[in-house]
């Protein structure tokens, strides 16, 4: 079945033509830019139009972090190494080469759990989330070397953090068992997060083809296949997305999120182009992203907003001391809708990108 995208393509231009936020205020660099960055890439890779590359270059110029900017004990400023692979690739600049090798470095004296996983941040502390292994990975990743290590800490995280009763998994593990979220038996947050899942199951697709042995790659392979078809009998009927807390249909105010329908769409389209997947799981992904259009979608010509997106979600104080992040489910569900967040529309920019490379 053949969809018609159009609008998609058009708010696409306009969000990007705005800014690299879609026109709200900008502060400093972060993972959804990276986002941002990846979701116009792979545009220009579908369709070969320069306007893509150019937006790259023009909304890179001035807001990325000086070359010498400390990283931290922070997987979610390792992720900026995303954009610095595509501007080498775009520009051939020695400058990304560097910036990257930083981001690879900072890895290497990355704490790590017992278990062997790289902790979230510092400030938390033997905690693996779902959102962490997008964000390091595809950089650890970009060393063959460190492959195996790699499929370890996947395969922690499947070992840890999977449901196999649900056939999903949860957003978050405490090794050491001392956050509020955590569950003192197994250290796991109490809910299956949509976004948690699309990051993992983004996260699969986007290593698979960065593994060095075919032997690792069926391993990526198995992965995938078994959380995909773990979230499908969770698709909502009525928008053909899914829903910001999975498994509970019958919750008040549970509705159908934008982002993480986006990045399950692209999991299943791109697992289908590349073999990981049965060709039949493109029109699956084809059929979310559509869902998403027809449902979240709004407006007309110049006036197209992206609605259903979570704006953020995390356990835990953070940066803010906020005590709400108790990773209940009155906790997701409060958490702000934000038309036109970075995650939702970047996710929706793969997912399409996705559409057309597997349309060609």
């Amino acid at each position: 079945m053949q969809y018609n995208f159009e609008r998609f393509d058009a708010y696409f231009r306009a969000y990007l033509r705005r800014g690299i936020c879609g026109g709200a205020p900008h502060k400093n660099w972060n993972y959804k830019d990276d986002l941002t960055i990846l979701g116009a890439y792979d545009l220009y890779r579908a369709t070969g139009d320069v306007f893509f590359r150019d937006r790259i270059l023009d909304l890179t110029g001035e807001l990325l972090p000086p070359d010498d900017q400390p990283l931290g004990h922070n997987l979610d400023t390792i992720s900026f190494g995303k954009t610095d692979l595509v501007l080498l690739t775009l520009t051939g600049n020695e400058r990304w080469r560097r910036r990257l090798a930083a981001k690879q470095a900072a890895l290497a004296e990355h704490p790590r759990t017992e278990s062997g996983n790289f902790w979230h941040k510092d400030i938390y502390p033997w905690q693996v989330w779902l959102d962490g292994l997008y964000m390091a990975l595809p950089v650890y990743l970009q060393d063959p070397a460190n492959a195996e290590d790699a499929l370890h800490q996947i395969e922690e995280v499947r070992r840890r953090l999977y449901l196999p009763e649900k056939g999903l998994y949860r957003h978050a593990w405490d090794e050491r068992r001392a956050q509020e979220w955590a569950d003192p038996e197994t250290g796991l947050s109490p809910c299956v997060w949509l976004r948690a899942e699309g990051w993992f199951l983004m996260m699969l697709v986007d290593v698979w083809d960065l593994m060095p042995r075919q032997s690792q790659k069926e391993r990526v392979e198995n992965l995938l296949l078994e959380a995909i078809n773990g979230l499908l009998p969770y698709c909502d009927r009525e928008s053909g997305m899914f829903l910001q807390l999975v498994d509970l249909a019958g919750e008040p105010g549970n509705y159908p999120e934008t982002s993480g329908s986006a990045m399950a769409a692209y999991a299943m389209m791109k697992g289908a182009r590349l073999g990981m997947l049965p060709a039949g799981y493109f029109q699956r992904g084809a059929g979310v992203l559509a869902g998403i259009q027809g449902a979240c979608l709004k407006g007309t010509g110049n006036t197209l907003v992206l609605d259903g997106i979570c704006g953020s979600a995390g356990l835990g104080p953070g940066p803010d001391h906020r005590t709400d992040r108790d990773g209940s489910v009155a906790y997701y569900l409060s958490e702000a809708i934000r038309p036109d967040n970075q995650h939702g529309a970047a996710a929706c920019m793969m997912a399409y990108s996705e559409y057309l490379r597997g349309n060609r």
